[in-house]
């Protein structure tokens, strides 16, 4: 299994000199294994998504999180969009009032895109999916429902031989004073037990956390809590706040790393970023 970053800035893309080496675009990851692809979310670093003519690809699937702005706005600049040879599947958490279909309607049409959903050239199939369970090509899925406002889910991926945990919004914490302790109660941890790599919201530090409560993200020293008490074997911490520079993100990573002596190794998110499992 093959993971590569194309977005891990949270809320807003960022640009400028300052944040050139983690990255300013907003949340989009690309899992490959054989023949099969899966993008998740469609966030502002969707736009870098090339095949490359790579005729042996006619399947892709969109694994949406929920549908906030920086996970959706790459969507329209996504070129398979527009590749009638292509089947592509987007994934989607369902909503008790619309459809996948409208909600998505809603951004990709006019005044806010020039294109409408209906009009894409691709064959387009659209699966609404909760508390869930799934395969695709040599993947079994899990999506499961996570704390943050609207649904939102976080993924399980299992290829052949290794496990991605995908939560990048998510906010463990939210309704106590820290994490607890006894996992049946911690949102998300089924998603993320003993993987061998977890990308997990880690959007701001703890003082920043405490005015901040009930946003949906989480802060850095609660993301490695959570790593440790699930058992993942690394961490990738991700959803990097917008104000946050390549040299705040840095310190923060020392002074996290002075607090918190964990086994397992945990790091911070860059964009461009390729590992693979096992």
């Amino acid at each position: 299994m093959k993971i590569s970053l194309r977005g891990v800035r949270g809320s807003i893309p960022t640009t400028g000199p300052e944040t050139t080496y983690y990255g300013g675009n907003t949340s989009c990851t690309v899992v490959s294994e054989k023949d099969s692809i899966l993008v998740l979310d469609g966030g502002s670093g969707m736009q870098k998504f090339n095949l490359l003519n790579n005729t042996t690809i006619k399947r892709i699937d969109i694994l949406l999180t929920h549908l906030h702005l920086d996970h959706i706005q790459g969507l329209g600049f996504f070129n398979p969009f527009f590749d009638p040879s292509l089947d592509v599947h987007i994934w989607g958490p369902v909503s008790s009032t619309h459809s996948l279909h409208s909600r998505l309607s809603r951004y990709l049409s006019p005044p806010l895109f020039p294109v409408l959903l209906r009009d894409l050239p691709c064959k387009l199939i659209l699966h609404e999916i909760e508390n869930s369970s799934f395969e695709i090509g040599p993947f079994t899925l899990e999506s499961r429902y996570v704390i943050h406002p609207g649904p939102t889910v976080g993924f399980r991926i299992t290829g052949e031989h290794s496990v991605f945990t995908y939560i990048p919004d998510h906010e463990p914490a939210l309704g106590s004073i820290d994490l607890v302790t006894d996992k049946k109660w911690i949102s998300g941890i089924d998603l993320a037990l003993n993987a061998d790599l977890l990308l997990h919201d880690a959007q701001f530090t703890a003082q920043e956390y405490k005015n901040k409560i009930g946003w949906g993200h989480c802060s850095m020293d609660d993301a490695t809590k959570f790593a440790s008490l699930a058992g993942v074997k690394h961490l990738l911490l991700t959803h990097h706040d917008p104000s946050h520079t390549d040299e705040q993100l840095n310190e923060l990573l020392t002074d996290l790393k002075k607090r918190n002596d964990y086994l397992f190794n945990y790091e911070l998110a860059a964009e461009g970023m390729e590992i693979e499992l096992p």
